[in-house]
């Protein structure tokens, strides 16, 4: 395994590079994960137009929309670690309304609860061209059984992790080194990134 410092535009092509090499009609699911110091949605976001100059419809999803509901993801209290990495994620509402119906139905369900104010959002469902890319950016996502076919992983060493969490959130850093342990998220990956430094990258390479 060696490191290789890269731009953030490399990484970019990189990971559009795996997509288009995937055929052309079958639709492909990417997931950006990484704690949210290392902004995964920023990734996520810069892969929507060149993934689309390769000829590939976009739905762009975020895990964020599909949290279980505040009654279960909080019932063991609001800074629970355990359950911020076992039950927060609507696992199953997300392959169901996306990951599977993308390819199964040809259509998917951009968001399904607003994170704010726990509401179903009620969105209508958006048509899925054959080959469409389905950009997922999240946190503490690997692991969870979705139904993805390429994961990134934004890695970020501890002393990064604890540096970039604000204070209020410190009870966060529990689940995280959990997640490192258990999940192991840069074995993994398809793609890793070390975002140590937002502004100098590095691509790992296998």
């Amino acid at each position: 395994m060696r490191v290789q410092p890269v731009t953030f535009e490399a990484v970019v092509e990189h990971v559009v590079g795996l997509v288009a090499a995937r055929e052309r009609t079958t639709a492909v699911r990417v997931l950006v994960d990484g704690h949210p110091a290392a902004q995964p949605e920023v990734l996520a976001d810069a892969l929507v137009e060149p993934l689309r100059a390769a000829g590939r419809p976009v739905a762009r999803v975020r895990v964020r929309d599909f949290l279980r509901p505040a009654s279960l993801r909080l019932e063991h209290g609001r800074r629970d670690a355990d359950s911020l990495l076992d039950g927060w994620i609507d696992v199953g509402g997300l392959n169901r309304e996306v990951l599977t119906s993308v390819v199964e139905r040809g259509r998917y369900l951009p968001t399904l609860r607003d994170p704010v104010t726990d509401r179903s959002t009620r969105a209508p469902y958006v048509e899925a061209p054959p080959g469409t890319a389905v950009v997922l950016d999240g946190t503490l996502a690997m692991g969870r059984g979705l139904d993805v076919d390429l994961a990134v992983h934004l890695a970020l060493r501890p002393p990064a992790e604890t540096r970039g969490t604000p204070l209020d959130d410190a009870w966060q850093l529990a689940a995280y080194d959990r997640y490192r342990r258990e999940v192991a998220p840069e074995r993994r990956a398809d793609v890793v990134v070390r975002m140590d430094d937002r502004r100098h990258p590095a691509l790992v390479l296998r």
